[in-house]
């Protein structure tokens, strides 16, 4: 089975002139982009020394340097993990600190705090700067440009094998702290060829991402298009709709990944130009699952493409995913396990429950992770032994129920489950409630401490702009549609909700200011 690296080759050398990235108004070629990655290696070990298993820290936005970063990375034989931009400095000190980082590249407007970062890890040997503009910003690590670390060129080893760690994806801990997620070449082929394969995927695709390629939902657009040779469009984010959903029709897109806080935006525009949508063929959701009514929405909006409503955690990249065909059929499913895995609902001892029976989501593949860098308490907590002796299997935490047929229905987060008046609640089934009432953009269900309830049930709610909705609209809305134990008690209207870096909405911030507790940015 091959590195990752070897599909740039390969597609490169099938295409050479055929375009890999669009980003910041220049288009990069797959011939250009295979020679950079190419560069970026040589440099890599002739400037900093950098040697097989090595990690190297990528503290960038969405920008073609970011790619060339990566691949040229798994080229020189080491480890990469791509930060967030808007990571602050203490926590991109603890993950070059965790992962013993020994190379950290960043761009010129996050130096002063990729600086400061790096003062506080010992191993980091050399930042590597893109951009001109900070050669003022202070700093006692060395430091060297792009240009120059790419022009700095040094013959490299056998890069190793596919079972080799090949990235290191930090997702939000319990502690506060982010985890490192391993995973090897192996890891990444078995996913990134299961989801192109259900896509469909192909060399004439145009993808189009604001997605953070730091986010593994993100990062596996450019992954994926790499493998079949198709076109990258990278942005940096989805703040200004306007400006990004004409790219769609500009750029002849065919597939746009969303996560739901992007889709809420757009079925609520009210100037969706049809033209946009002309030559996208598929949607995909991940994140959390789409309320039925906002992929009601899309379809209308998108005729001619297949959405793809799917689940997946960082752990494991994507466990289901809803044939398309059944979206009217089971509008709620999240689907079945993706080719070349399985997932199965179980009790609390790992043991399969019958058909409509909630319990906890388990998977098996090749796709799951081998476990949290140097986290070997968290890592035992999740992977956890499966079937056969030879295997562990990912325990999600995440509650869902399957049908006898098969399809999965994801209830809600273990932790985010709310016990009123003496039955448990999940947040998600009122949530999709709310969402199909128009108007309604952000929405979140908490629980208020009660002493005769437990909890009492609130609704947090973000209206779309001029729309007109009183909170006992809301109410009689979730009175027709809900049991009496699931109606909200209180409505509270924000003009946004907390998310994190990745777009989910931040559940557990707003549950603990419910409770009058303050939640730090990172537990989530």
């Amino acid at each position: 089975m091959n590195r990752y690296e070897q599909f740039l080759r390969d597609s490169a050398q099938r295409d050479p002139s055929r375009t890999a990235i669009v980003a910041g108004g220049e288009r990069t070629s797959y011939a250009e982009f295979d020679a950079l990655a190419d560069r970026f290696a040589g440099g890599l070990v002739g400037a900093t020394g950098f040697a097989n298993g090595e990690r190297c820290v990528l503290f960038l936005d969405n920008r073609v340097e970011t790619a060339v970063a990566i691949f040229g990375t798994l080229r020189a034989g080491g480890i990469f993990s791509v930060i967030n931009p808007t990571t602050k400095a203490e926590k991109l000190a603890y993950v070059l600190n965790n992962c013993e980082a020994s190379v950290l590249v960043t761009q010129a407007s996050l130096l002063p705090a990729a600086l400061v970062a790096a003062a506080q890890a010992p191993s980091v040997r050399r930042v590597v700067v893109v951009g001109e503009g900070a050669d003022d910003a202070a700093g006692t690590t060395p430091r060297i440009g792009w240009d120059e670390l790419l022009a700095t060129q040094a013959p490299l080893a056998p890069a190793g094998l596919d079972i080799d760690l090949a990235m290191l994806v930090y997702t939000s801990g319990s502690t506060g702290h982010p985890k490192g997620v391993m995973m090897t070449h192996k890891n990444m082929v078995h996913a990134a060829t299961s989801i192109t394969t259900y896509l469909g995927s192909r060399a004439d695709d145009v993808v189009l991402s604001v997605l953070p390629l730091a986010f593994d939902y993100g990062l596996y657009q450019l992954l994926m298009c790499v493998k079949v040779g198709a076109t990258l469009v990278l942005e940096k984010s989805f703040a200004f709709p306007q400006k990004i959903l004409p790219m769609l029709a500009s750029e002849k897109v065919t597939g746009f990944p969303l996560v739901p806080t992007m889709a809420a935006l757009i079925v609520q525009l009210r100037n969706f130009n049809p033209d946009w949508a002309r030559s996208v063929r598929y949607l995909t959701n991940t994140a959390a699952a789409l309320p039925p009514a906002h992929i009601l929405a899309l379809q209308g909006l998108f005729p001619e493409a297949q959405v793809f409503s799917m689940y997946g955690m960082t752990e494991s990249k994507r466990c289901t995913y809803l044939p398309p065909e059944q979206l009217a059929k089971r509008p709620d499913s999240v689907g079945i396990a993706i080719p070349g895995t399985e997932v199965w609902v179980a009790d609390d001892d790992g043991k399969p429950v019958p058909a409509g029976t909630v319990g906890e989501l388990v998977v098996r593949g090749g796709h799951v992770m081998q476990g949290y860098w140097r986290n070997e308490e968290a890592t035992a907590r999740t992977l956890k032994q499966g079937r056969y002796p030879w295997e562990k299997v990912l325990h999600t935490g995440d509650l869902f129920r399957m049908d006898d047929e098969g399809f999965c229905y994801f209830v809600g987060r273990k932790d985010d489950i709310i016990k009123s008046r003496g039955e448990k609640v999940s947040p998600k089934e009122i949530e999709n409630v709310l969402y199909a009432l128009e108007g309604i953009r952000e929405a979140a269900i908490v629980g208020v401490p009660d002493d005769v309830l437990g909890k009492s049930l609130k609704a947090i709610v973000v209206i779309a702009e001029d729309v007109k909705i009183e909170a006992r609209d809301i109410i009689a809305h979730c009175r027709a549609h809900l049991e009496d134990f699931m109606i909200p008690r209180e409505v509270e209207f924000r003009t946004a909700l907390p998310k994190t870096g990745t777009g989910k909405i931040r559940r557990a911030a707003l549950q603990a200011e419910a409770e009058g507790r303050v939640l730090p940015a990172d537990d989530e």
